[in-house]
Protein backbone atom coordinates (compact mmCIF):
# COMPACT_ATOMS: atom_id res chain seq x y z
CA UNK A 1 0.00 0.00 0.00
CA UNK A 2 2.84 2.47 0.98
CA UNK A 3 4.42 1.68 -1.99
CA UNK A 4 1.09 2.35 -4.05
CA UNK A 5 0.57 5.37 -2.70
CA UNK A 6 4.24 6.91 -3.07
CA UNK A 7 4.08 5.45 -7.22
CA UNK A 8 0.88 7.95 -7.29
CA UNK A 9 2.88 10.87 -5.29
CA UNK A 10 5.63 10.51 -7.60
CA UNK A 11 3.10 10.22 -11.20
CA UNK A 12 1.26 13.21 -9.60
CA UNK A 13 4.39 15.20 -8.56
CA UNK A 14 5.36 14.39 -12.41
CA UNK A 15 2.26 15.33 -14.43
CA UNK A 16 2.39 18.47 -11.89
CA UNK A 17 6.03 18.97 -13.56
CA UNK A 18 4.98 18.52 -17.30
CA UNK A 19 1.71 20.55 -16.64
CA UNK A 20 3.70 23.51 -15.83
CA UNK A 21 6.45 23.09 -17.95
CA UNK A 22 3.20 23.26 -20.48
CA UNK A 23 2.14 26.44 -20.16
CA UNK A 24 3.21 29.32 -22.20
CA UNK A 25 6.34 31.98 -20.98
CA UNK A 26 4.82 35.30 -20.28
CA UNK A 27 4.84 37.69 -23.04
CA UNK A 28 4.26 40.77 -20.74
CA UNK A 29 6.17 43.71 -21.83
CA UNK A 30 7.14 46.11 -24.45
CA UNK A 31 8.06 44.82 -28.13
CA UNK A 32 10.00 46.14 -31.06
CA UNK A 33 8.56 44.45 -34.37
CA UNK A 34 10.86 42.98 -36.79
CA UNK A 35 10.60 45.40 -38.97
CA UNK A 36 11.77 48.16 -36.34
CA UNK A 37 8.55 50.24 -37.21
CA UNK A 38 6.43 49.60 -34.06
CA UNK A 39 6.21 49.14 -30.70
CA UNK A 40 3.50 46.59 -29.50
CA UNK A 41 3.12 46.96 -25.34
CA UNK A 42 1.79 43.27 -23.87
CA UNK A 43 -0.16 42.91 -20.74
CA UNK A 44 -2.27 40.11 -19.11
CA UNK A 45 -6.15 41.09 -19.96
CA UNK A 46 -9.26 38.50 -19.82
CA UNK A 47 -10.67 36.72 -17.07
CA UNK A 48 -8.29 36.06 -13.82
CA UNK A 49 -5.34 38.15 -16.29
CA UNK A 50 -5.10 34.63 -18.00
CA UNK A 51 -5.11 35.96 -21.36
CA UNK A 52 -2.81 38.57 -23.23
CA UNK A 53 -3.73 41.99 -24.58
CA UNK A 54 -0.85 44.37 -27.06
CA UNK A 55 -1.34 47.74 -28.16
CA UNK A 56 0.71 49.67 -30.32
CA UNK A 57 3.07 52.42 -27.98
CA UNK A 58 5.37 53.34 -30.16
CA UNK A 59 5.94 54.19 -34.00
CA UNK A 60 9.04 55.20 -36.08
CA UNK A 61 6.67 57.15 -38.44
CA UNK A 62 4.03 58.56 -36.12
CA UNK A 63 2.25 61.23 -38.06
CA UNK A 64 1.11 60.42 -41.79
CA UNK A 65 1.52 62.85 -44.92
CA UNK A 66 -0.29 65.90 -43.79
CA UNK A 67 1.58 65.83 -40.05
CA UNK A 68 -1.91 64.69 -38.24
CA UNK A 69 -1.49 61.06 -36.08
CA UNK A 70 -0.95 58.06 -38.16
CA UNK A 71 -4.48 56.49 -38.03
CA UNK A 72 -6.29 53.30 -39.13
CA UNK A 73 -7.13 54.21 -43.05
CA UNK A 74 -7.28 50.74 -43.85
CA UNK A 75 -9.99 49.48 -41.60
CA UNK A 76 -12.72 47.74 -43.02
CA UNK A 77 -15.37 49.85 -41.07
CA UNK A 78 -14.76 53.97 -42.26
CA UNK A 79 -16.34 54.45 -38.86
CA UNK A 80 -12.70 53.38 -37.45
CA UNK A 81 -10.55 55.14 -39.98
CA UNK A 82 -9.43 58.33 -38.19
CA UNK A 83 -8.55 56.80 -35.26
CA UNK A 84 -5.11 56.83 -33.95
CA UNK A 85 -2.41 53.83 -34.53
CA UNK A 86 -0.75 54.72 -31.22
CA UNK A 87 -2.66 53.05 -28.76
CA UNK A 88 -4.46 50.99 -31.20
CA UNK A 89 -5.10 47.40 -29.93
CA UNK A 90 -3.62 44.71 -32.31
CA UNK A 91 -3.72 41.52 -29.55
CA UNK A 92 -7.44 41.18 -27.87
CA UNK A 93 -7.67 38.48 -25.23
CA UNK A 94 -5.36 35.79 -26.54
CA UNK A 95 -5.35 32.93 -24.89
CA UNK A 96 -3.22 29.77 -23.25
CA UNK A 97 -2.70 27.44 -25.44
CA UNK A 98 0.15 24.96 -24.38
CA UNK A 99 3.67 26.70 -24.54
CA UNK A 100 2.17 29.94 -26.43
CA UNK A 101 -1.03 32.09 -26.82
CA UNK A 102 -3.00 32.43 -29.65
CA UNK A 103 -5.81 34.02 -31.06
CA UNK A 104 -6.06 36.98 -33.46
CA UNK A 105 -3.84 39.79 -34.86
CA UNK A 106 -5.14 43.06 -36.32
CA UNK A 107 -2.71 44.67 -39.07
CA UNK A 108 -3.60 47.95 -39.49
CA UNK A 109 -1.48 47.95 -42.58
CA UNK A 110 -3.82 45.95 -44.40
CA UNK A 111 -6.99 46.38 -41.98
CA UNK A 112 -6.69 42.22 -41.98
CA UNK A 113 -7.18 39.73 -39.34
CA UNK A 114 -5.47 36.87 -39.07
CA UNK A 115 -4.95 33.86 -36.79
CA UNK A 116 -2.10 34.26 -34.36
CA UNK A 117 0.03 32.74 -31.86
CA UNK A 118 3.23 33.95 -29.66
CA UNK A 119 5.61 31.96 -28.08
CA UNK A 120 8.85 33.64 -26.06
CA UNK A 121 11.56 32.07 -27.28
CA UNK A 122 13.72 33.89 -25.00
CA UNK A 123 13.48 37.22 -22.34
CA UNK A 124 14.44 39.08 -25.25
CA UNK A 125 12.41 36.98 -28.20
CA UNK A 126 8.67 36.59 -28.96
CA UNK A 127 7.87 34.60 -31.64
CA UNK A 128 4.96 35.40 -33.99
CA UNK A 129 3.42 33.37 -36.04
CA UNK A 130 0.01 34.16 -38.37
CA UNK A 131 -2.13 32.98 -41.50
CA UNK A 132 -4.49 34.45 -43.25
CA UNK A 133 -7.48 32.16 -44.00
CA UNK A 134 -5.19 29.35 -42.82
CA UNK A 135 -3.29 29.44 -46.60
CA UNK A 136 -1.05 32.67 -46.57
CA UNK A 137 1.25 32.17 -43.30
CA UNK A 138 4.45 33.87 -42.26
CA UNK A 139 6.30 34.61 -38.68
CA UNK A 140 8.71 36.97 -37.54
CA UNK A 141 10.38 37.66 -34.07
CA UNK A 142 10.00 40.74 -31.79
CA UNK A 143 12.89 41.73 -29.86
CA UNK A 144 11.84 42.98 -26.16
CA UNK A 145 12.64 46.75 -25.25
CA UNK A 146 12.27 48.77 -22.62
CA UNK A 147 9.02 49.82 -21.46
CA UNK A 148 10.32 53.60 -21.48
CA UNK A 149 10.16 56.20 -24.42
CA UNK A 150 6.69 55.37 -25.60
CA UNK A 151 5.17 58.08 -27.30
CA UNK A 152 1.71 59.34 -26.46
CA UNK A 153 -1.52 59.82 -28.64
CA UNK A 154 -0.60 62.28 -30.92
CA UNK A 155 -4.01 64.49 -31.64
CA UNK A 156 -4.64 66.79 -34.57
CA UNK A 157 -4.19 70.04 -31.58
CA UNK A 158 -1.16 68.59 -30.12
CA UNK A 159 -0.09 68.70 -33.90
CA UNK A 160 -0.87 72.55 -34.16
CA UNK A 161 0.66 73.97 -30.89
CA UNK A 162 4.05 71.19 -31.30
CA UNK A 163 4.63 73.89 -34.59
CA UNK A 164 4.04 76.97 -32.77
CA UNK A 165 7.66 77.61 -31.28
CA UNK A 166 7.38 77.90 -27.14
CA UNK A 167 7.05 81.12 -24.86
CA UNK A 168 10.54 82.60 -23.79
CA UNK A 169 10.46 82.55 -19.83
CA UNK A 170 10.66 86.06 -18.26
CA UNK A 171 13.78 86.58 -15.88
CA UNK A 172 12.39 87.01 -12.60
CA UNK A 173 12.63 90.66 -10.82
CA UNK A 174 15.14 90.77 -8.09
CA UNK A 175 13.70 91.13 -4.71
CA UNK A 176 14.08 94.69 -3.10
CA UNK A 177 15.83 95.66 -0.25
Amino acid sequence: MRIALRSALVLAALGAASAASAAPKDPTGTWLTEDGRAKVKIDRCGPGASNICGKVVWLKSPTGPTGGPRTDLKNPDPKKRSRPVIGLTLLDNLKPEEAKFSGEIYNAEEGKMYSVSLERESASELSISGCLLKVLCGSQTWNRVPDVNQQAAITPADAKTAAKPAAKPQPEAEPED
